[in-house]
């Protein structure tokens, strides 16, 4: 009988569960060593690259959170072609004259022209709703969408920061229809789409249905916000990701700047955790009384 070395061995299954990856930092001192894949096995993944434990993770954190804590937020608005005036008038909710004397009398006020047609009564929310739509070419709240209980998980932070509030979600095509109460924000759109990938669709609401869905909104079970309005340098903003890593065994994180926020998302096995830092200057920060102190956990 032919003995060999081969023989001796167990059997070797090269299959895709036993390929071997390795860490993504450059000075990680299991570099030399054959990591299990972070699929299977634990690791922290950022992108294309994975790293092999929180440690190393937090490392690569503070380049990114570096990069977008120092960038300027830059106000760039985006200006309708017909104004809201006009589109009022097209829309045949005010009168020429009518116009005319409200736009007078914001110039001599200083106020804005909503405001004045408001107090003056000649126009409502519902009109002012329908006069941006025709603004942006995005259709108003349909009664379809009005008074639903929405669940999905989302920063309610954000959302309030951008007078924005969930009227419909499908986790199946993951579509999400955001209602937008002065202006549409396509920087929050597309920050939702690359930190959640979630693909949103804006319309426009009153102020009164936007109070009224914000309270309809429930947070997943399994979700967490938590807001840092002192996050420090970005070697503290990487360390208090990494203790919330591990707390909810994260597998995945994303980056990204929403206006006056960096938002961090970890996806885990025990739950998805949603990190604000604020950036250098908080006053930009939406005034409710749920972001007052330093840290904060919402959804738990």
């Amino acid at each position: 009988m032919n003995v060999t070395l081969k023989s001796l061995l167990p059997p070797i299954n090269f299959g895709w569960n036993h390929v071997r990856a390795r860490c993504g930092l450059p000075t990680c001192h299991n570099k030399l060593l054959m990591r299990p894949v972070p699929t299977k096995s634990g690791g922290i993944r950022i992108g294309q690259d994975w790293y092999c434990g929180v440690d190393c993770f937090v490392a690569a954190a503070r380049s990114p959170l570096a990069a977008l804590s120092a960038r300027r937020v830059m106000e760039m608005p985006r200006n309708p072609r017909l104004s809201l005036g006009l589109a009022l008038l097209s829309k045949g909710f005010l009168t020429e004259e009518q116009l005319r004397l409200a736009t007078e009398l914001s110039r001599e006020n200083a106020a804005d022209l909503e405001d004045t047609l408001l107090a003056l009564e000649w126009t409502n929310e519902k009109h002012l709703a329908a006069a941006r739509s025709a603004q942006w070419g995005y259709p108003v709240l349909s009664q379809e969408r009005a008074g639903r209980v929405v669940e999905v998980g989302i920063p309610l932070t954000l959302l309030r920061t951008f007078s924005a509030a969930p009227l419909f979600y499908a986790a199946s095509t993951k579509r999400l229809v955001l209602g937008f109460v002065e202006r549409v924000d396509h920087r929050l759109l597309q920050s939702i789409e690359e930190v959640t990938g979630y693909r949103p669709e804006p319309c426009f609401l009153t102020p009164a249905e936007f109070a009224a869905q914000m309270r309809r909104v429930v947070l997943p079970v399994m979700y967490e916000e938590v807001v840092v309005e002192e996050p420090g340098e970005a070697t503290q903003m990487a360390r208090t990701l990494g203790r919330h890593a591990l707390d909810a065994a994260a597998t995945d994180a994303g980056f990204v700047q929403c206006k006056s926020w960096v938002w961090a998302r970890l996806t885990g096995k025990r739950r998805t955790v949603d990190v604000l830092f604020a950036k250098a200057n908080p006053s930009t920060a939406p005034g409710n009384s749920n972001t007052k102190f330093a840290q904060q956990t919402v959804g738990a």
